[in-house]
Formats: structure tokens, sequence, C-alpha cells
């Protein structure tokens, strides 16, 4: 009996039906002969809620629920989450759902609606867009009943408590592969010509010839064969491209809910992919104050795996970059000439200034692309019209910061540093572009 009364609720359409009849006995003191018509229709109702309350509860189970999804959902998409529901019984029912969703969503309001015919079974589908990686805990699926009387209903509690982790994104990952892999992707016109380093792999033993590098003889080889053998290479495909990523506190500036971090996370993932996936070597190198995770460029099937797994445990720092420390990381970690997108922010050109001798040792031993962001808000907020003196004050000084981002792009070029200025939305497009654009080049 306790049970039945913590799963017992009434429906708005009783309160309204007691509500009414509340007005006609209180009338009936002035109108007597409304009294036993009321009596009368309250009677009726106590009679129905009590038929309908029995409709309800009759049976053990009156639905089966059960909760659908991804194994990994994907950071600032939409991910697809289905619920499954049956009508156990051979009444049509009106219900309400509830699903209790992670604390990270802060959706407090969340609510289905739907109706079940006789043994009806029904999939119902609806999406998050998580803003934060790490585990999402979902709990219990709540399933309030009415029958077609509605004026009781009953609430079922499934269970269903479960832990789904959210890594960066790899719908995004997919669909920049079909992106970057299109014939669209590649530019018309232009030679590709190998113009960095000489790095070889082995292709073969052969029969010296005149012309043939003398500093490739094969002495072991000659001495079994009886004659001069030399080792013929071929001129390696495989270029090592390393994401290298600021987790420093310049990192946590939030826009449309992501922070600069995650979006540079979501793109680290993007073109690892699909460096992967043009023959390339893909690594990954983050630092703040302290070094963080390093994967050695590679090619292998697992190498992705890798990547996702360190990306999806990185956090920012609340302290500053420390790019000595990332320069040492370079010199000593990567081995051969490679490409490196470093993923930053700078806010002024003296910012940049303080480390320009560094980032320029940095290019001196590797191609590198120094990617930063342009502030969206800013931008906006220098288009508004101005009403009156502390406006223009403001966009003034909105303005100066645009304009030292376009400082901070010249100031790479005359330095020979390439870089990309960037809307954070359109980070992982712009990096695809200039990986295809260098690639295509023959820089790489």
């Amino acid at each position: 009996m306790k049970e039945l009364f913590l799963r017992l609720n009434f429906a708005s359409r009783f309160f309204l039906l007691v509500a009414i009849l509340t007005a006609l006995v209180a009338l009936s003191f002035g109108l007597p002969f409304l009294f036993y018509p009321s009596l009368l229709l309250l009677t009726v109702l106590i009679v129905t809620t009590f038929l309908d309350i029995f409709i309800l509860f009759q049976f053990r189970d009156i639905c089966s629920c059960r909760r659908r999804h991804q194994l990994l959902l994907s950071l600032d998409d939409d991910n697809e989450i289905k619920i499954q529901i049956r009508n156990l019984t051979s009444l049509p029912l009106k219900i309400r759902i509830i699903d209790e969703l992670p604390e990270q969503l802060q959706d407090r309001n969340f609510l289905i609606r739907t109706t079940l015919s006789a043994r009806e079974h029904k999939e119902i589908r609806y999406t998050i867009n998580p803003k934060e990686r790490g585990n999402y805990n979902f709990g219990s699926i709540v399933v309030f009943s009415l029958s077609t009387l509605r004026l009781a209903e009953r609430k079922d509690t499934y269970k269903l408590d479960e832990t789904i982790p959210v890594y960066p994104s790899i719908i995004q990952m997919h669909q920049y592969e079909i992106l970057a892999l299109s014939s669209i992707s590649n530019f018309q016109g232009v030679k590709k010509i190998r113009r960095i380093g000489h790095s070889y792999e082995f292709e073969q033993i052969k029969s010296y010839v005149p012309g043939d590098d003398s500093r490739s003889l094969n002495w072991k080889a000659s001495s079994r064969a009886g004659t001069l053998m030399v080792n013929q290479y071929e001129d390696e495909r495989a270029q090592p491209i390393y994401s290298v990523i600021d987790k420093s506190r310049i990192m946590k500036m939030p826009f449309n809910g992501l922070s600069l971090l995650d979006y540079a996370i979501n793109t680290s993932l993007v073109i690892a992919n699909i460096a992967l996936r043009k023959h390339d070597k893909a690594g990954l190198l983050t630092f703040g104050n302290k070094l963080g995770s390093f994967i050695k460029a590679g090619k292998q099937y697992s190498q992705l795996r890798k990547i996702l797994q360190a990306l999806y445990a990185e956090k920012e720092s609340s302290a500053e970059a420390n790019y000595e420390l990332l320069y040492s990381a370079v010199r000593n970690f990567i081995r051969g000439r490679s490409l490196l997108f470093l993923y930053s922010n700078f806010e002024s050109v003296y910012a940049l200034e303080r480390i320009l001798p560094l980032l320029r040792k940095i290019n001196r031993l590797h191609l590198l692309v120094l990617i930063f962001f342009e502030n969206t808000e800013l931008s906006r907020f220098a288009e508004q019209s101005c009403e009156d003196l502390l406006d223009i004050q403001q966009q003034t000084a909105a303005r100066n910061f645009i304009q030292q981002k376009d400082l901070i792009f010249q100031e790479l070029s005359q330095h020979g540093i390439q870089a990309i200025k960037t809307r954070p939305e359109d980070l992982s497009l712009n990096t695809i572009n200039k990986y295809l654009e260098l690639k295509a080049r023959g820089y790489i």
C-alpha cells in the first residue's frame, strides 16, 4: 500500500473537477437546489477516480523502457540519445517521460510528452550538446502514465544509471575527413615538389652500376655476392605532423560555451586523422607551465586512438605558458624536420615579442604554423552603433584590440613564420586548408 501511494499522482483534470465541485457546494449554501446534484457529482468523481487507479495499477508492469546511445559522445556536437518504450498493456496511454540528464547540461526542465496505443513500441529521440569533456552521469528514467480517464497518474522509475564519456569531437573528425579527401580539396595546377630535409626509406639492395652513390655501398652484401652491392632508397612519403597545444590560462577564454583549448583539441584530432589518411605521421605535444602529453609522430593503426585518449585527459592550466620549456621539448623530442601546428593566443604585439625569438628558433628547426584566435565578441561589439560618448570610447578600445591581432599576423609574416588568424568556430576548416596548401606546395 505504501508503494502504491508513492507511485500515485493525481492528474490536473482531477484537481480541476474538484475545484468545480467545491464551487458548486459553496454555491449550494445560497442555492439549496444545487446541493444534491453536487453531492451526486462528487460521488461519481470519487468512484471514477478509484476506477482509474484500479485500471492503472492492476498491472505489475505497465511499460518497459531503456536508453540507447553511442559508446562515446562528441564534444560540441549534437549527440543523439534514444529512449525505447513499449506499452505492455491493452490500454492506450498518455505518458510523460523525464530523463535525469547529467548535471553538466544544466537542464532541469527536460520533459517528453507522447502517447502509446495498445502494445505499441515507440522510439523517442532527442539530442544533447555537451560543452565539457569528461564523464556524464545519466540517472533514472521516470515515466508518468495516464489512462483514458486521465484522473490518476502512475509513476514508474527505471533505474538506468550509467556514465558516458564525452571525448573530443569524433563527429567533426569524420565530417572534415570527407571534405579533406574529396576532389575539391586538391589544388589544381600546383606541382608537388619535396623541399624539406633528406628523409629516405630503405627500398632494396641492388648491384652497383657506375653513377650510384658510393656512400650507399653495402659491404656485407657485397662480400656475400662477390660483387659490389648498394642500398637503394626512396624518398620517404610520410612526414611528421605535430599538433602543439598551449593549455595555459589564456586558452580558458570561452566562446559559444566552449573554451579555446577545447576548440584546439577538436581541431588537433581532425588534423591527426586527416594526416594519417594522407599517409603522413601524426603526433601530439601539449604544454603549459609544465610539459604535458607527448606522442611521437607515427602512422600506426593505433596512433589516432592514442591521440584521442591523450586529448580527452587534457585540462587548462592556471599558469602562464613556458615557451622555453616548449623549445627544449621540441629540440629534444622531435627528431627530423616536421610540420608543427602551434595553437595559442595573444592579445597584443608585446605578448608576442616576448616569445618571438623562441618561435624563430623553432621555425628554423621545423616548419612552424602559429594559430591564434580572433575575438569574435569584440568584433561584434565594434560593429554596433554608438549612442553616447562612453560607447565611442569602448568601441575605440575594442578596435584597438582587433588591430593588435592584425599586427601580430604581420609581425609573424615578417619573420617567415606561417600564421593563421581565425575565428574559433572556423578553426578546423582553416587549419585543414593550411595543411592541404602546404602539402600541395611541397613545403612538407
